[in-house]
């Protein structure tokens, strides 16, 4: 990134089998990352989500970031029949054929975790390294039978309910107003049905036959306390991989760039052999000593999404003087929006 602009997100349209158009987008310079979609998404909204920025800029600094939606979600058409592990498979190979890419590296995040592995798995040649967060081998032992029928009923019946409930267990340490974001956009992105169909996906895959062929380098990422997917399952998946390190992150949600969003950007960019680190402190200041105590608070909650207000209710401090702090935090940054305020604080070693 040159000069603290922010680089272009670019969504483009590619055709898989049948002709059902993938949109996807990129960002960023570099060897190509891509990073298959987990849940839920719409790249356009998704983009518009200032904590999603703040994890996907560091990864840009180093890489051209490569996402795409789901068939059936925001941009991409709908897929002629039920999606499966072999789908997801088929769709991430177009996306990469597209692009003209023998090799690249790829990141796993969530119910994606099951797709990249069986694509390494198939395709080692084709897959430099191999990151999993928050993933797992075998999607009955996400849940308890009890669980997944009361998760699928809850979202059949009432899917405004249910998505508040998903965004709680997804986001579990995101701020409430960033909860309720999130339960908006997925229930502006897909209707109950198709919702339920992801979570039946996500219950029903497995690939548990292929980990053993799995011989791309593999780093296993997960939070010890995630709600979603227990950790248990990402420590039993590192396990089984023949070489995989294993990772554990402190934390309770699920999603990447939700809560300490900058540690999985640190260890994700770190196994791909970036200086994902500060400089070392010798001649100018580094910005942690720039900013006061209470400007590295207001960059927390900017970086979370909160708007001026919000973030002078949680500091018990008055709207213009938390415009103040944004405005100051700015100028000592030299940074022009509140979005690269958020990817510094993505950014910075805490």
């Amino acid at each position: 990134m040159d000069g603290g602009r922010e680089p272009r997100f670019e969504i483009r349209f590619c055709a898989a089998e049948g002709g059902v158009r993938i949109a996807y987008g990129t960002v960023g310079n570099g060897p190509l990352l891509i990073v298959p979609p987990g849940w839920i998404s719409h790249l356009e909204l998704l983009w518009q989500d200032p904590a999603v920025r703040a994890f996907l800029l560091p990864l840009a600094a180093h890489r051209t970031v490569v996402l795409y939606d789901k068939p059936g979600c925001g941009l991409s058409d709908a897929w002629p029949c039920r999606q499966t592990v072999d789908t997801n498979v088929q769709v991430l190979q177009t996306v990469a054929d597209h692009l003209r890419q023998e090799r690249f590296d790829l990141l796993g995040i969530s119910t994606a975790a099951a797709a990249s592995l069986a694509f390494a798995a198939r395709y080692p040649e084709r897959v430099g390294r191999l990151i999993v967060y928050g993933g797992y081998a075998d999607g009955r032992q996400v849940a308890s039978p009890q669980v997944r029928e009361a998760v699928l009923g809850l979202v059949r019946a009432h899917w405004g309910l249910g998505s508040d409930v998903l965004a709680d267990i997804f986001m579990a340490d995101a701020a409430a107003d960033a909860k309720a974001h999130f339960a908006r956009l997925q229930q502006g992105t897909a209707t109950a049905e198709f919702a339920c169909e992801l979570l039946e996906q996500c219950y029903e895959a497995c690939v548990e036959d292929q980990l053993d062929r799995v011989v791309t380098p593999t780093l296993v990422l997960h939070r010890r306390g995630d709600r979603a997917i227990p950790y248990r399952l990402g420590r039993d998946l590192a396990a089984r991989i023949p070489g995989a390190q294993l990772v554990t992150l402190p934390g309770r949600s699920h999603f990447a760039w939700a809560g300490d969003s900058a540690s999985v950007v640190r260890a994700v960019l770190e196994y791909l052999g970036e200086n994902a680190g500060p400089p070392e402190r010798h001649g100018p200041p580094s910005t942690d000593d720039v900013l006061t105590p209470r400007q590295l608070q207001v960059a927390a909650l900017v970086a979370d999404g909160l708007s001026n207000r919000q973030i002078g209710r949680r500091l018990g401090i008055k709207e213009r003087s938390a415009e103040g702090h944004v405005e100051r935090i700015r100028q000592r940054l030299d940074v022009r929006s509140r979005t690269q305020i958020a990817a510094w604080w993505a950014r910075r070693d805490r």
